[in-house]
């Protein structure tokens, strides 16, 4: 049986260390631990990072057989504005430079003077593919918006798929089951990660209880079959290698199991994830 890909999210290893030893220093290690595909932060080059560096990290990637995806903090629609944020083409060309085969953007404010065909515009010089995600803001954390946009990208036949992040739904206490279920079709890369609240009761991702993983196996049923899917979660511990590949085998098993009835545990899970 084929198992489907599983990425890291580099922000996993901690922004700080990361920013602090460069993206590049951690290909080795997910190659070791069997990842397939790389997800750069744009938010975690160093500051001295400039575009001539970029080439030379596809190199890498390429040579150790990663595929790549580009994230980045942006929002695709600012708020008042009908056309696509102009920061997207820079952003496409800063993808394509580092070899990626995707671009990960958030939603921002979508409505209904947005000028979808505008954004086909925008996208056609280019060979990366856009996936848009949900973030943890009000305009772009909540289902309703992602319906109309989709419904709006599948008339026009627009070829952009979803990152559908389950924890993030959390921040604007919104179900990650009503989302799945309403968005489950146009979702191509699942972002993972569980969600508990702090001493000072902010929210936070932590690793997934039995429980979580138990409720995910619910969520994914309304999903593509063997969709790739990403850490984005915490991985720590003095065998950082030992650690993320537990994590990744355990996120390479989601969705391969028959699908079941929900008992109440998981039924209690769904409803917090």
């Amino acid at each position: 049986m084929t198992l489907p890909s599983v990425a890291i999210s580099l922000g996993a290893f901690g922004a700080d260390h990361v920013r602090g030893q460069g993206q590049a220093s951690f290909i080795p290690l997910l190659v070791n631990v069997g990842v397939t595909r790389i997800e750069l932060r744009e938010e975690l080059f160093s500051p001295s990072v400039d575009d001539q560096d970029l080439p030379a990290l596809a190199r890498a990637i390429a040579a150790h057989g990663l595929e790549c995806l580009y994230s980045a903090p942006l929002e695709l629609w600012l708020e008042g504005d009908s056309q696509p944020n102009p920061g997207l083409i820079p952003t496409l060309e800063r993808a394509t430079a580092c070899g990626a085969f995707w671009l990960k953007v958030s939603l921002g404010h979508f409505g209904e003077h947005c000028d979808v065909a505008a954004l086909a515009d925008r996208l056609a010089p280019f060979d990366v593919h856009l996936l848009v995600e949900n973030d943890q803001t009000e305009q772009g954390g909540r289902i309703e918006p992602f319906v109309r946009f989709f419904a709006q990208i599948t008339a026009l036949q627009m070829p952009i798929g979803m990152t559908f992040d389950i924890g993030n739904w959390r921040w604007q206490e919104q179900s990650a089951r009503d989302a799945a279920q309403q968005l489950g079709r146009y979702v191509e890369y699942l972002h993972c990660k569980a969600i508990t609240r702090n001493g000072a009761g902010k929210l936070i991702a932590v690793p997934p209880a039995p429980a979580d993983l138990q409720a995910w196996e619910q969520l994914i049923q309304h999903m593509p079959v063997n969709l790739p899917r990403a850490v984005e979660y915490p991985l720590q511990g003095d065998d950082l290698l030992q650690v993320t590949r537990e994590q990744v085998a355990l996120l390479a098993r989601l969705g391969q199991s028959q699908p079941t009835h929900s008992n109440p545990k998981e039924t209690e899970a769904l409803s917090h994830v």
